[in-house]
């Protein structure tokens, strides 16, 4: 085998174990399926993967000449600046990474790395003060005591700021909400306004303790989160329509 095909081979096989790696983090950890399809990530990262994958075998291909005296460099070259690109991709992606699925009054909202914040962090309980590295987490938000902070909210989210559901000071465990999501969440049989029904039946076919469901609200298409029959917990998310 010619020794520039066998440089190709090597690097490509290299570029490939690390974009596993990446993909199993990105879309297995950050983004549980199938919270990528309601963020929208799933094209923009693999079209970002597969071009970084790619391109660093076709140069190395382009460059390598065995005795070449500035082959080395070359290659290193090569290789940072594919290191770079990945890592300017996997930024991007922690930075809008679902950190917290946040129920707030009759829904539930994804709210993304990128989009807390962080303006009152010393009123913010220790468990919630940093974003969660191993995948979202479920949480309740309630309306603050204090006057001045839910009239800082109100104007934040009239603005097309913040509002509660972004806001850490806010959070409580979800177990403290049952008897509020109980209040507001609604029948199975109501998928079916908004759905076809064979479809519902299908994915609710894989969801046999589901009783009711809550929407769940994110940046590009909005899903169902399921619930249990009997205590109204949280059982996972389906993509289903939660209204027309």
């Amino acid at each position: 085998m010619p020794a520039r095909l066998k440089a190709f081979l090597i690097h490509l096989l290299g570029s490939a174990a690390i974009a596993l790696i990446t993909l199993g983090l990105v879309f297995v950890v950050w983004y549980p399926a199938p919270l990528q399809a309601a963020l929208g990530v799933t094209q923009i990262f693999l079209l970002l993967l597969a071009v970084d994958v790619t391109l660093g075998p076709l140069l190395t291909l382009i460059v390598y000449r065995k005795g070449k005296r500035t082959l080395f460099f070359d290659l290193s070259v090569i290789v940072l600046v594919q290191l770079v690109a990945l890592g300017y991709g996997l930024w991007t992606v922690a930075e809008g990474r679902p950190a917290w699925i946040v129920y707030n009054s009759d829904r539930f909202d994804v709210v993304q790395v990128v989009d807390i914040d962080a303006r009152r962090l010393d009123q913010v309980k220790p468990e919630y003060r940093k974003a969660p590295l191993t995948g979202p987490l479920w949480v309740g938000a309630v309306r603050p005591e204090d006057p001045e902070l839910r009239q800082e909210i109100f104007f934040d989210s009239i603005a097309g700021g913040s509002d509660i559901a972004q806001r850490p000071e806010t959070y409580r465990p979800l177990a403290e909400m049952e008897e509020a999501v109980k209040a507001r969440a609604f029948p199975l049989s109501k998928l079916s306004d908004f759905n076809e029904a064979t479809h519902v039946q299908q994915v609710l076919n894989g969801w046999p303790a589901a009783g009711a469901w809550v929407p769940l609200m994110a940046r590009v298409r909005p899903m169902v989160v399921l619930l249990d029959k009997d205590h109204y917990r949280v059982l996972g998310i389906v993509d289903l329509k939660p209204w027309k």
